[in-house]
């Protein structure tokens, strides 16, 4: 039961991370692209997540927990440089 859970669940979030890669190429404009990337993240933790319970190992959550710190970072810093033009002051 588990093993056809985590099959649903692969594709959906797979599906979900080839809209949000199509949304980036084709955002409209800049926040809108920082949006999908952010979402991006969001996916690609999800993924980890899931390979960690298939795989049943520790380190995809420990890389889970990196991605998502990284992805706070470049986002903050990239909603920075929109607003103010500087990310340093």
């Amino acid at each position: 039961m588990l093993n056809i859970a985590l099959s649903i669940a692969f594709a959906l979030v797979t599906g979900a991370l080839g809209l949000t890669f199509w949304r980036l190429l084709t955002g409209p404009d800049d926040p809108d692209r920082i949006l999908a990337l952010d979402t991006l993240y969001v996916n690609t933790i999800a993924l980890l997540v899931l390979l960690g319970i298939h795989l049943d190992s520790a380190l995809y959550f420990e890389a889970a927990i990196l991605i998502a710190m990284m992805g706070f970072i470049g986002t903050v810093a990239l909603c920075k440089y929109l607003l103010r033009g500087d990310i340093i002051e």
